[in-house]
């Protein structure tokens, strides 16, 4: 039998900005690039070995093209987060999905970050530590305003609420 009180576990009901399937795939291009471009380069200079160099480039590079193209909108479409006065929930992965909450009363620190591609792309990621083992809870691919107004939220409701962190 069910109390009135029962609290059931649902996906978190934010997703994130859009700009973020842009951003994966920059970050998967860039991260197929440098490799493929160093095996061209090579294939280009060692005349004797330029087969075996172009050939792993040209696998990686289809392999990276294929990847940017289909990944980050997947992710996209599984990557939800939500901010309650209690909690913060989040739910990552496509394979194996992660569910992680966090009390208000388990936070210690909240930081906002902006890498050079995400400052491109106008985004940010919210990290927020707690006494956990596990190991911190990231918000990524958030509009880099909605991330500092989440940021200050964060700050107020865990000022206000009761604990020690720990």
């Amino acid at each position: 039998m069910r109390g009135e009180n029962t609290v059931r576990l649902r996906p978190p009901s934010n997703s994130l900005n859009e700009r973020a399937v842009g951003w994966w795939r920059t970050q998967w291009l860039v991260t197929t690039a440098v490799p493929v471009v160093v095996l061209g380069v090579l294939g280009a200079l060692i005349t004797p070995a330029r087969f075996w160099l172009w050939l792993p480039a040209a696998v990686l590079a289809a392999v990276g093209l294929t990847c940017a193209a289909f990944f980050p909108a997947w992710w996209f479409r599984v990557h939800r987060w939500e901010v309650t006065e209690d909690a913060v929930y989040v739910r990552t992965g496509v394979f194996w999905q992660e569910w992680r909450i966090a009390p208000m009363s388990r936070i210690q620190t909240v930081d906002t970050v902006r890498g050079p591609l995400e400052q491109y792309f106008r985004l940010a990621t919210v990290t927020v530590t707690t006494a956990s083992s596990k190991g911190a809870i990231r918000v990524e691919g958030l509009d880099h305003e909605l991330a500092a107004d989440l940021a200050e939220k964060l700050t107020r409701i865990t000022q206000a609420t009761p604990g020690d962190a720990t």
